[in-house]
């Protein structure tokens, strides 16, 4: 590309990302339901828009830093004395029982449907795991089902996503290694790398109390600081082993959000602005690598597995979850009504979908693609009918009297 390509390609995302939710803000929408065609529009109707090529093999590298600071925010919101008794229990079992039932459905169903083999179902089984804070959070700010189920799920989105992107570095690996001990490998390399996020997140916790606790940081410069620590952190475990990154943001989020004597700066917006800029340019950057031809013949199967993934794996895994549970039954259905895929699905499906066709593998050109219109499918159904669901329920809260612009990516 040109640098004049390269100038306007970059001045199109931001303008995108940004216009999305200015529009999305002003008539009441997830900004994601205008980010993921507008990115997609961009990147078929220009010579601009081509984030892979502006930036290279940076690209990956700068989205999964990008997904670690989305993530350690999310972290920073999960406080837990919110999670108590049952609703503890509903997200442990969301997580213990969700994620592998959701993993085997989106497999089993992706290798019915769209006829890939075996190793590429269970690859795009295991990127379908995650949910997240970039479409759980706004989604659920838009239909006010109340505090409780907005802890459960906010707990559920944020702390599967990295385990999903773990997993599915693991699969990937045991894909390449196919050998009679793949799958021991695959348990110790899963155990490792999220060893390897905890300690790295307890590092950037250690670094973070002595610049808040000790050095007293505030204001722009506290944000920055901390910032910075959590790219920093993140960059050094995923150089040590990929995603690990992930794992580390959310534990210095969590870790910091419940850390006694830690102050965590109260005016968030700085760090809240910088999160939701990102999130826009990470859903237009993304969508704009898909192409048209990949995605013309997958529409159909892959509406029909979103339908399976709504309709039946996401049920399942409530019905399990919720049972012997003071959930009241309107509660146990808006749970099962939201579970959509964001951006660690789309960052993981475009990390590892190069090297799985390098391979050779049946269908693995179809992992984006996929990944990307069960994405749109889940969004735009949740995001349209949450709301609604949540009225209709007797679930929806009154709105805050004050509403800023910008507050439903």
């Amino acid at each position: 590309m040109s640098s004049s390509q390269i100038f306007v390609g970059i001045g199109l995302i931001f303008a995108l990302a940004v216009g999305c939710q200015i529009v999305a803000a002003r008539f009441g929408l997830p900004a994601i339901i205008l980010l993921l065609p507008a990115g997609f529009a961009a990147g078929a109707l220009t010579n601009s828009v081509k984030p892979d090529q502006i930036f290279g093999a940076a690209f990956s590298p700068m989205v999964s830093l990008s997904v670690a600071i989305i993530l350690f925010d999310g972290g920073l919101d999960l406080v837990t004395e919110k999670l108590k008794g049952d609703d503890r229990r509903v997200v442990r079992r969301l997580r213990g029982l969700g994620i592998p039932i959701t993993w085997l459905g989106g497999a089993v169903f992706a290798w019915l449907l769209l006829g890939l083999s075996g190793k590429t179902a269970i690859m795009l089984g295991a990127i379908l795991i995650v949910s997240g804070p970039t479409v759980v959070t706004p989604l659920l700010s838009a239909a006010r089902p109340g505090s409780r189920l907005t802890t459960i799920l906010g707990y559920e989105g944020t702390t599967v996503d990295p385990i999903g992107a773990i997993i599915a570095v693991v699969v990937f690996h045991a894909i390449q290694a196919s050998d009679a001990h793949s799958a021991l490998h695959g348990v110790l390399g899963f155990v490792g790398r999220v060893g390897i996020g905890v300690i790295g997140g307890a590092i950037g916790v250690a670094v973070l109390w002595l610049l808040l606790r000790v050095l007293k940081l505030r204001g722009v410069l506290a944000i920055e600081a901390i910032l910075a620590t959590v790219v920093v952190v993140a960059a050094l475990c995923d150089a040590l082993s990929d995603d690990t990154g992930l794992i580390a943001a959310i534990t210095m989020g969590i870790v910091l959000a419940n850390l006694r004597g830690v102050d965590v700066p109260d005016d968030r917006r700085m760090l809240k602005t910088v999160v939701q800029l990102t999130i826009g340019l990470l859903f237009i950057s993304i969508s704009a690598t898909v192409t048209p031809a990949s995605v013309r013949n997958l529409i159909w199967p892959t509406l029909a597995l979103v339908a399976c993934l709504v309709l039946l794996v996401r049920p399942i895994v409530t019905v399990l979850s919720t049972m012997d549970t003071n959930l009241s039954r309107h509660e146990r259905i808006f749970i099962g009504w939201m579970d959509p895929r964001g951006i660690v699905a789309a960052s993981t499906a475009s990390t590892f979908s190069a090297p799985l066709i390098a391979l050779g593998l049946v269908g693995a050109d179809k992992l984006l693609p996929a990944t990307f219109l069960v994405i749109v499918g889940t969004v735009a159904l949740y995001g349209l009918a949450a709301a609604p669901l949540a009225k209709r329920l007797g679930l929806n809260e009154p709105e805050p009297a004050s509403n800023p612009a910008g507050g439903s990516t």
